[in-house]
């Protein structure tokens, strides 16, 4: 018993680890974009960055888009949440993303 027991308790420790090296930020979409070649309708998202992905996790809907992304890292933090547009025959296109209270910039595009 005593070594199923271990056996359970490091495979849990593993499991945490797993789950603690993705990192969340809330992110508003004021209005529709595009982030890859995926749309994503207006409102409230959970942003998980797992290495060099991005999920964005609709709270509304939870469908989930997945997004190649490059992370850089500033010299000072960001005071806010900003994201970068650019618009390209009426759609909107999400260049970057400045993790407001981190100095992680996301980019997306031209990866």
């Amino acid at each position: 018993m005593n070594m199923k027991s271990t056996l359970i308790a490091g495979v849990l420790a593993i499991f945490t680890i797993s789950l603690a090296s993705a990192k969340t930020y809330d992110i508003t979409l004021n209005s529709a974009a595009k982030v890859g070649g995926s749309q994503l309708a207006a409102g409230e998202y959970k942003l998980k960055l797992d290495g060099n992905k991005a999920t964005f996790i609709n709270l509304d809907s939870n469908r989930q888009v997945t997004a190649d992304v490059k992370v850089d890292t500033a010299d000072k933090k960001y005071d806010v949440t900003t994201i970068g547009t650019t618009k390209n025959a009426d759609v909107e296109q999400i260049n970057a993303i400045e993790l407001g209270g981190s100095k992680t910039k996301l980019e997306f595009g031209g990866l």
